[in-house]
């Protein structure tokens, strides 16, 4: 099974900035869709950025404008950028794939909490 490890995560004031990392363990080319989910306390997990085939990205409408997910093929690795940083986005966020075989394969998850 595809290993995702993230990094990345911690503490910031509300305003700041973060951003994650995840390294896939082997190419990310033929994946069919890579990206992140978060999850909070007492709530679903919910797909935060995704890059989908043929290289689409999709966000939740509660980041559009504030978070931004790219990539680096030849790092195996997917980003993600986030500003301007709410409360409200405090979570675990999970890095995900959906790899050549169409298997789901999630990362052991990352804490960013958002508070003055």
């Amino acid at each position: 099974q595809e290993r995702l490890v993230e990094s990345g995560g911690g503490l910031v004031h509300p305003g700041g900035s973060l951003r994650l990392s995840c390294t896939a363990s082997s190419s990310i080319f033929s994946f069919h869709a890579m990206g992140w989910y978060r999850q909070a306390p007492g709530t679903q997990r919910e797909p935060v950025a995704i890059f989908e085939t043929g290289g689409t990205k999709t966000y939740a409408d509660s980041v559009k404008g504030r978070f931004t997910i790219s990539r680096d093929i030849a790092k195996n690795a997917v980003y993600l950028q986030m500003n301007s940083l709410k409360s409200e986005d405090t979570a675990v966020y999970y890095c995900y794939c959906k790899d050549w075989r169409w298997e789901d394969c999630w990362g052991q998850g990352t804490q960013v909490t958002v508070s003055s």
